[in-house]
């Protein structure tokens, strides 16, 4: 079998470690971004500087390459669907397309008579007044934003004048639950009832960005199950190959809710690096260009924590780590507050 390439759009941390795990399986990687200092460029095969519309750049992407992927979501559908034209991009725009938009999201899987938080559409500030069984919620941009950005919490109609919203962009009113935990479930898909799922993670937010995720999450039976099965519905329904993640939200009468669909590898399966002996990174490498799956073994109990901003520097300057420990630089030349830097995961017996 010829040598495969495969091209993933996006260089973030990700890209970084989907490149890594290409590398274990002799698969080449070429990177495509808009950041000249991607993280990623120092783990790929091959790096391409251009705007994700810059036509003659993604010509260029596209003769390098045999499969495409994304580690991200906000790639214009138009630039994936003209990648698609030529070679095959996974997972589907299409699929990406849907779950780039909010309430085109929720509404696919409310659809599937799975459950999510109560929701309406909001186009502009006066639907806000006949929405207050809604709240407290979350107003959020319908497309784009991620870690919190274009999300503004409202607990009563009058704070919104203070929050210099532009009504220009489409919003979703999410209703609060009265949240006890928070938990994803991350499952590869290979085909018709294909797959390898990671058992259940529980994950805790800070400042509205994942701070720390574990296994195995202290959760009921029932949620245990009834998510992993939901998990299987959503792939199922949207023929997904490849890796993908569903984040829930438990609440207080231990009812489960979808939060929100990652079509791709996500932040909380880090750990699966570690804590198993093929990570989501490898099984998503495999899914999407067509090698063999491997049955999934769970090797360790396992905690990550995301190193935020400076956070990093300690463990840059004085790498003490013990035999379970594992330390991850993203190797991101700026340091940011709320940056994602890199992370450790512990191997817990």
């Amino acid at each position: 079998m010829s040598e495969i390439k495969l091209g993933i759009i996006g260089g973030g941390q990700l890209g970084s470690m989907l490149s890594n795990a290409a590398q274990k399986l002799n698969v080449k990687t070429v990177i495509y971004c808009d950041d000249l200092d991607a993280p990623a460029k120092n783990f790929c095969d091959e790096f391409i500087c251009g705007k994700y519309d810059e036509k003659e750049k993604i010509n260029e992407f596209i003769e390098k390459v045999d499969i495409a992927t994304y580690e991200f979501e906000n790639i214009p559908f138009e630039t994936l669907n003209e990648i698609n034209k030529t070679k095959p991009v996974l997972p589907k725009p299409s699929i990406n397309r849907l779950i780039q938009h909010r309430l085109a999201e929720k509404d696919f899987v409310n659809k599937l008579n799975i459950r999510t938080t109560q929701y309406a559409s909001v186009d502009k500030k006066s639907d806000l007044d006949s929405l207050k069984d809604l709240l407290p919620g979350i107003l959020k941009t319908t497309t784009m934003g991620y870690d919190g950005k274009g999300q503004y919490p409202i607990k009563e109609i009058k704070e919104v004048d203070a929050l210099n919203i532009d009504f220009s962009k489409g919003y979703i009113l999410e209703k609060l639950v009265k949240l006890k935990k928070e938990i994803s479930v991350i499952i590869t898909r290979f085909g018709n009832n294909e797959y390898e799922i990671y058992e259940p993670i529980e994950n805790i937010h800070e400042d509205q960005i994942l701070k720390y995720s574990s296994i195995p999450a202290d959760i009921s039976e029932n949620i245990f199950k009834q998510s992993k099965n939901w998990a299987m519905d959503i792939a199922e329904e949207l023929k997904f190959i490849g890796t993908l993640c569903v984040e829930f939200f438990i609440d207080r009468n231990e009812n489960l809710f979808v939060n929100e669909i990652a079509p791709r590898v996500h932040n909380s399966g880090h750990l699966t690096i570690n804590a198993y002996n093929v990570s989501q990174f490898e099984n998503h490498v495999r899914a999407v260009c067509s090698l063999k799956k491997v049955s999934l073994k769970k090797l360790s109990n396992a905690k990550m924590v995301n190193l935020i901003g400076s956070q990093i520097e300690q463990y840059r300057k004085n790498n003490n780590l013990g035999e379970n420990e594992f330390f991850f630089d993203y190797l991101k030349k700026e340091i940011k507050a709320k940056r994602k830097m890199g992370h450790i995961t512990t191997l817990i017996k």
